[in-house]
């Protein structure tokens, strides 16, 4: 199954953002997926991973539809 990992920066307060990504991955994709972790880091970061691949980080610009694309991608069948 696929592993989602959200990756944010604590010290930033990206907290908020991570837990509304996690549930727009969860409700877009469910059971398709084994877990969507979240992760504390700092330095600003803010990464999304699919089984251990980067598909996200926050320079890329926030675009919701792209990750939840990026992610569909990946899932494993």
């Amino acid at each position: 199954m696929t592993d989602v990992e959200i990756e944010y920066c604590v010290p930033c307060g990206h907290l908020e953002k991570a837990i509304d990504t996690q549930r727009v991955i969860l409700t877009e994709f469910g059971q398709k997926l084994h877990a969507v972790a979240l992760v504390t880091g700092d330095k600003g970061v803010f990464k999304i991973r699919v089984n251990g691949e980067e598909v996200f980080d926050k320079s890329m610009g926030y675009d919701e539809q792209a990750i939840l694309s990026s992610i569909k991608e990946r899932i494993s069948s």
